[in-house]
């Protein structure tokens, strides 16, 4: 797990728009569902990927010391990539 603030984090989590969103990642679809908690302190991403049954998730907290990314059962490195995917797709 991460145990540093992750800087990236802060904008690719605010690139994915509450509730469910479709998103490519690696030329693949994917269905995403970002939820708010705790007052805006935690986000829950769920990502299934469409058409099989792919799935992971990850929660993201938010402290004063910054952004920490908590992967389930993934490596953070394919959650980070999800998010950057994601970020890139809405953006275009």
């Amino acid at each position: 797990m991460n145990a540093e603030p992750d800087h990236e984090l802060d904008a690719l989590i605010r690139a994915i728009p509450e509730g469910w969103t479709r998103v490519r990642m690696a030329g693949q679809d994917w269905g995403v569902t970002r939820t708010t908690r705790a007052g805006g302190k935690v986000m829950s991403l769920d990502a299934d990927r469409l058409g099989d049954s792919e799935h992971f998730g990850a929660n993201v907290w938010i402290t004063s010391e910054g952004y920490f990314l908590r992967p389930c059962e993934v490596p953070a490195e394919k959650v980070m990539q999800l998010l950057r995917d994601a970020a890139e797709t809405l953006e275009g």
